[in-house]
This record gives C-alpha cells, sequence and structure tokens, in this order.
C-alpha cells in the first residue's frame, strides 16, 4: 500500500519511479560498497541506509547527522559528515542521468 501522495506522483509521472527502481550498472566504488554490478538507486540507499543503522554511524546527539567511516567516505565524495537530507543526492551521483 502505497501513500496517497506517492500514488499521485507515480501516476502523475511515471519516469520519476522508472528512476528509482531501473537496474544500472554501477561504478568501481559503489560497486565494492554494495557488493553487487547492477542496482537500482533505490535499493542502494537501502543498501547504504543499512550499512549505517549496523554500524551504528548516526550521532548520537543528532540523528539527523551520520558520522562516516572510511567505507562510506569512500562513496559520498569523502566527506567526514553527511546530514541525513543530503544522503540521496550524493548516492545519486552515481547513477547516469538518463537520456530525455
Amino acid at each position: 500500500m502505497l501513500p496517497k501522495r506517492m500514488k499521485m506522483a507515480i501516476t502523475d509521472n511515471p519516469k520519476k519511479l522508472a528512476n528509482l527502481i531501473d537496474l544500472v550498472n554501477l561504478p568501481s566504488t559503489l560497486r565494492e560498497f554494495v557488493g553487487q554490478s547492477q542496482i537500482s538507486r533505490l535499493g542502494c540507499f537501502k543498501c547504504v541506509w543499512s550499512y549505517i543503522k549496523t554500524n551504528n554511524l548516526q550521532d548520537p546527539t543528532n540523528k539527523n547527522v551520520v558520522i562516516c567511516d572510511e567505507k562510506l567516505k569512500s562513496i559520498l565524495l569523502g566527506k567526514p559528515k553527511v546530514e541525513l537530507a543530503e544522503l540521496p543526492a550524493l548516492i545519486k551521483l552515481h547513477f547516469p542521468k538518463n537520456p530525455k
């Protein structure tokens, strides 16, 4: 069951959903992190998020900040700290833009 707002976004612009769920060949740094040669952008975000949670990389005082270890820095442009709001944009940089 999808929220009403998400259903409307999908019906209004199905390309948005396709950009999230289409399988893409990954660059070498992201391929090493995820452990797969192809993954969707949504699947990649899930892998990064589960890595953050299992390794307890959220700042204990501010849960909106992720403290990056060396493995996470390799895919997040070498930043030592990243806010959760900018995490999807940093992951999106690894995926090629689709021709319009």
